[in-house]
């Protein structure tokens, strides 16, 4: 059966047509395809421990064609880190060997990927963090912070815009330890990949700065040779593109799409093992030589994994103060102190959320030296612009602002890869209209359940003259629908204080913040700090039980109370809840949501200037919304709010017919 190394792919390939089979799902053909590539890739080049993949100073190695799972599989179970019966158990209900590759699932996975260029643009965003990180603790002769990025990217990942967008940022920034394997096989889903793909990859890759080197996949010699070559250009992110074939070493299947995305059957697998000259039967056989070769490559990545702990423990003795800071940025958790740096805001002081949000920052800038972030073009905007801070730039990582240009797609997937790297905690800030585009890589984040902090502003019809192209409707109730995500809508500067102390602090996924554009009324007070709370009373009813409870968040709070004011001056018992995070509310206590959303009152009023939908299990089958359920126009805010019932009176009257109708149904008999 040849030489171990052909023993070692051929098990790589033999494990993914078995896992396949068995689950009668899934795509064989390309770790068949990247079997060589791969080996040479994880056996000669990845500077890493598979048995302890929290490593800090590991390589980070990304699928970002989680199609093919089953290679990093068979490369993690070869390694040692998954058994058999996860193989055999791949795709199945409660198995570490899902679909697609999941962080926190699968150890050694280090980023979920499954939607096509997430990865991609991840895996440019560790690049990233890598030469920060440098930049900030490595110190002559030592360098404990020197670590590569790799990915093996497809087809799809590069049709995908997103790959366009962090492919031209990574050129951009000359991120040289960023190095990513393209598997050219001309195959996807629907067939030849010139049915719709025929651009000139080469000349695209070097266009944005990249060093573009091309092999035969399946040469491993000439990979090797390949990513020596792309180690040694420090300067300019590498693309290897590895011109291989689908399902290869199959008789029928290779080359053909039928493969990509199906078993190749109980016949062909057959066919195939007979022709690597591997045995038919059992399924899911390794020779014990195999086993053996992994065994020795541990040995020796456990030795390089001892050798830089004896640096990293000699470094810790010479910088002593770096050290320390080092423990908090990677462990995540934040200076002591840190919230005394808080600002403060009169109560008198009218002021856009935005606008405090920006504030924050920078106060917490100096005391946080990891708070790294930007915005896509739109940092006066956003107000996420670190005053103090220089830009993050080619050849001058040290910055603090990360100029992601007008890229959110990218920017998106990047901040994922920022967090997941650790050590940095990362911000990103664009209209909440455009946060459309950063869906797939938000979902990704609530799903890793990374510390991500996104800077939402322009948050609703109120933009004004920009029109409706600009005034989100439907996003917030977009964002609240994905699971883990939190959002928080601040009702005024003194909030977007207590908004920002929930983001910094939660580390088990993340926080989108939704900030206006315009002033808005300082109104809260000392009660802001019930934002943790997620919901709470900002005005108490002159009388309990309260009649009827008006709802709000973010600028339409201040719009309640006044509304509140005019119905007591009625003899109206009118509770005003400010009610900023859905998903900070779910968590607490049935007592204390019912204490505030008591069921007995049925006469219940939301004003938000966004989509209702989702308000209902707030206000019940007796309650009333005002909101925005069509596009908005172009035309100043103040005008806007007027047209669309955004008013003091027109919540009055919404809230009288409430009362109105409830009295109704609870004077009639039975």
């Amino acid at each position: 059966m040849g030489d171990i190394e052909q023993l070692c792919v051929s098990a790589i390939r033999a494990l993914a047509m078995d896992a396949v089979e068995r689950a009668a799902s899934g795509h064989p053909g390309m770790p068949m395809g990247m079997a060589d590539a791969a080996f040479v890739l994880w056996t000669r080049h990845l500077r890493h421990n598979p048995k302890n993949p929290a490593w800090p100073d590991r390589d980070r190695f990304i699928l970002s064609a989680g199609h093919g799972s089953m290679l990093l599989y068979a490369l993690l179970h070869l390694s040692g880190v998954l058994s058999l019966d996860d193989i055999r158990a791949f795709r199945q209900w409660g198995s570490r060997t899902p679909g697609h590759p999941e962080y926190g699932l699968t150890p050694g996975v280090e980023m979920t990927t499954g939607p096509l260029g997430q990865g991609f643009a991840a895996g440019v965003g560790m690049a990233i963090a890598e030469r920060w990180l440098a930049e900030r603790f490595n110190r002559p002769g030592f360098a404990i912070v020197d670590h590569f990025t790799y990915a093996i990217v497809s087809d799809g990942d590069l049709m995908e815009g997103i790959s366009y967008e962090a492919a031209s940022l990574a050129g951009h920034l000359g991120l040289g330890r960023l190095i990513y394997l393209y598997d050219d096989n001309d195959i996807s889903i629907d067939g030849p990949t010139d049915l719709a793909f025929s651009e000139d990859v080469r000349r695209r890759f070097e266009a944005c700065g990249w060093q573009v080197l091309e092999v035969d996949g399946h040469d491993r010699t000439a990979v090797d040779q390949a990513l020596t070559e792309a180690r040694q250009d420090l300067e300019r992110p590498s693309l290897v593109i590895c011109h291989t074939h689908i399902a290869f070493g199959s008789p029928g299947k290779q080359g053909s799409a039928a493969a990509h995305g199906a078993p190749l059957g109980a016949e062909e697998v057959r066919r195939t093992k007979r022709a690597m000259g591997w045995p038919e039967e059992p399924p899911f056989y390794v020779p014990s030589e195999v086993y053996g070769y992994f065994a020795a490559l541990g040995r020796r990545w456990a030795e390089q994994e001892a050798d830089w702990q004896q640096r990293f423990l000699v470094w810790r003795s010479e910088f002593p103060d770096l050290a320390a800071e080092w423990d908090l940025a990677m462990s995540g958790r934040l200076p002591e102190g840190w919230e005394n740096r808080l600002p403060r805001f009169g109560p008198d002081e009218p002021m856009a959320t935005r606008e405090a949000s920006g504030r924050v920052l920078n106060a917490l800038a100096e005391h946080i030296p990891w708070l790294v972030g930007g915005s896509a073009d739109l940092s006066e905007s956003n107000r996420t612009y670190l005053t103090a801070c220089g830009p993050v730039r080619r050849g001058a990582f040290g910055g603090r602002n990360i100029h992601f240009g007008v890229r959110e797609h990218s920017m998106g997937g990047i901040l994922n890869g920022l967090a997941r790297h650790g050590g940095l905690i990362p911000y990103g800030g664009t209209f909440l209209v455009f946060s459309d585009y950063m869906r797939p890589a938000i979902r990704l984040a609530a799903l890793m359940r990374l510390p991500v902090v996104y800077v939402f502003t322009h948050d609703s019809l109120f933009v004004g003259e920009d029109g409706p192209t600009h005034q989100p409707v439907e996003h917030l109730a977009s964002l609240r629908a994905v699971p883990n995500l939190t959002v928080i809508r601040p009702a005024d500067a003194a909030v977007v204080v207590e908004a920002w102390r929930v983001a910094l602090e939660r580390r088990d996924g993340p926080v989108a913040l939704i900030l206006t554009r315009q002033k808005v009324p300082a109104c809260t007070g000392e009660a802001a700090a019930g934002l943790h709370r997620g919901a709470y009373i900002l005005r108490e009813a002159s009388r309990l039980p309260p009649d009827i409870i008006l709802m709000a968040s973010g600028s339409e709070v201040a719009l309640a109370l006044q509304a509140a004011e005019l119905l007591e001056a009625q003899g109206v018992a009118a509770r005003v809840v400010s009610m900023p995070s859905w998903e900070l509310f779910e968590v607490q206590p049935e007592e204390y949501r019912q204490q505030v959303l008591p069921p007995g009152v049925r006469a219940k009023v939301v004003v938000e200037a966004a989509h209702p939908q989702g308000w209902e299990k707030y206000i019940g089958p007796g309650g009333r919304s005002i909101g925005v359920d069509r596009f908005g126009a172009s035309a100043p805010y103040q005008v806007l709010a007027e047209k669309f019932g955004f008013t003091v009176e027109r919540i009055v009257e919404v809230a009288e017919r409430a009362l109105a109708e409830t009295r109704a149904l609870d004077a009639v008999p039975g």
